[in-house]
């Protein structure tokens, strides 16, 4: 009865659920899909964050001339969405030789969307962390005048102190706002393995919906740097944190989660009981011969 009951128990956990904080990919060829066939798995998409575009007339007070700029910096596609928005309501004509510095390949490549994408033009850190795309950045660092394209309430410390820390000519302009979303109904009806966030914002969103969240064994992943400081800081166990050499996007990271062997604790509690006990340690140990210490001493008089 009681092996019948550990392994029903391991099949129940071999389809494991995992909730991405963000909308779902509009493409059937994203590979998260792939990931989902390749491991069996369930994945849920839903984002913890809501983004407002501010309108024009409020940019405006930020008294920002954006075509002085011949650098513009984005960390995400969102960035890049808002910029050209903004671009497009002040009716604004951005210069061909405008560089763009990104935070990943992913995000440079979004831009296909907007501009002819010249290698020339499009920058973009190695590994995806904020060193890399800073150490592209300083390179061009005497020539370029940036704009730091992000959110009016989350910008990257680390990007803005390295930039001032580095005497670069920049400016932070604020395209768009992140609100909290409603996640209530997602979280309160099941139960996942893994929640990925990927800004502060979905940390901040979590705690907003649930403020007396447990993690309960939960697995959490974070991207980038200030995200993983948020969940931190929050008093979460920070179990993946993304990018890393070994994994340099959520995708290679839930990959390699993925292919681990599930290890269920309750089913090992219940093995664990029903193996049998091993036996005493000096029942094993075989008896020790007897030394006959006669022989011994006829031999020593031998010896004289």
């Amino acid at each position: 009865m009681s092996k019948n009951g550990s392994k029903q128990e391991v099949n129940s956990k071999t389809a494991r659920k995992i909730l991405i904080s963000q909308p779902k990919p509009e493409s059937e060829r994203s590979p998260y899909f792939d990931l989902e066939r390749k491991h069996n798995v369930e994945l849920v998409f839903h984002p913890f964050i809501v983004l407002e575009g501010i309108p024009a007339r409020d940019f405006r007070k930020q008294k920002i001339d954006v075509q002085q700029y011949s650098g513009i910096i984005f960390t995400s596609r969102n960035a890049i969405d808002h910029f050209f928005r903004m671009s497009e309501e002040l009716k604004l004509s951005i210069a061909q030789d405008t560089k763009y510095f990104c935070i990943t390949e992913a995000v440079a490549l979004y831009l296909q969307k907007f501009i002819l994408y010249r290698k020339r033009k499009v920058f973009y850190g190695a590994d995806g962390t904020n060193k890399s795309m800073l150490d592209v950045i300083n390179k061009h660092k005497e020539a370029e005048k940036f704009l730091y394209v992000c959110s009016e309430n989350q910008q990257d410390s680390e990007i803005c102190s390295w930039l001032k820390n580095n005497k670069c000519d920049f400016q932070l302009a604020y395209m768009y706002r992140t609100i909290s979303n409603d996640i209530k109904p997602v979280l309160q009806k099941n139960d996942y393995d893994m929640i990925c966030f990927f800004t502060p914002s979905g940390v901040k969103s979590l705690l907003d919906n649930f403020p007396d969240f447990k993690q309960n064994g939960t697995v959490l992943t974070a991207f980038g740097s200030n995200t993983s400081k948020a969940v931190v800081d929050a008093g979460f166990n920070l179990e993946i944190q993304v990018p890393s050499p070994q994994r340099p996007s959520m995708v290679a990271a839930l990959d390699q989660f993925l292919a681990k062997p599930i290890v269920n604790k309750a089913a090992t509690k219940v093995a664990n009981k029903a193996a049998p006990k091993t036996a005493p340690k000096a029942a094993s140990k075989a008896p020790k011969k007897a030394v006959s210490k006669a022989p011994v001493k006829k031999a020593a008089k031998a010896t004289k």
